[in-house]
């Protein structure tokens, strides 16, 4: 074993750490215009595919804790753009599920995609090629 493995600059997690960090400072000029931070734009994306969910399944969607989850929620109902409700059959279940802002929202988001390729350089597919190469580092979920 040499001492280049242990150089900062040869380190997969180091490289990962910083990308994600990049990649929402690319992401948070595009989304500020749609009053999105990056986490609560993610929680969009996943209601415009499904909605409604519980918090644990969007929680698990978005290999987050429910608890960190549950503050980005409570700003988004704030903002008019879901509405949290407990299901009549089980109290214990809290459905997250769009408004009509949040539904409108989502005509306005589908530029994002374009402007980010445009920020980086790079086509849909070089993109999809990125993320599928990252596949081994986002294939486990968070417990839940």
């Amino acid at each position: 074993m040499t001492d280049d493995l242990l150089k900062l600059e040869n380190q997969v997690c180091f490289a990962l750490v910083t990308a994600a960090r990049n990649v929402v400072s690319i992401y948070r000029p595009v989304l500020e215009p749609l009053g999105l931070t990056h986490p609560q734009y993610l929680v969009m994306l996943a209601l415009w595919e499904r909605s409604p969910r519980s918090l644990r399944e969007l929680a698990a969607e978005l290999a987050m804790e429910p608890a960190t989850l549950s503050p980005l929620v409570k700003r988004l109902e704030a903002q008019g753009r879901l509405r949290r409700s407990r299901r009549s059959d089980d109290e214990r279940i809290l459905d997250i599920s769009l408004t009509d802002a949040g539904r409108a929202l989502r005509q306005r988001a589908l530029r994002v995609p374009e402007q980010i390729m445009a920020a980086v350089g790079m086509d849909a597919d070089e993109l999809a090629a990125l993320r599928d190469g990252l596949a081994p580092f986002a294939g486990r979920r968070a417990a839940s």
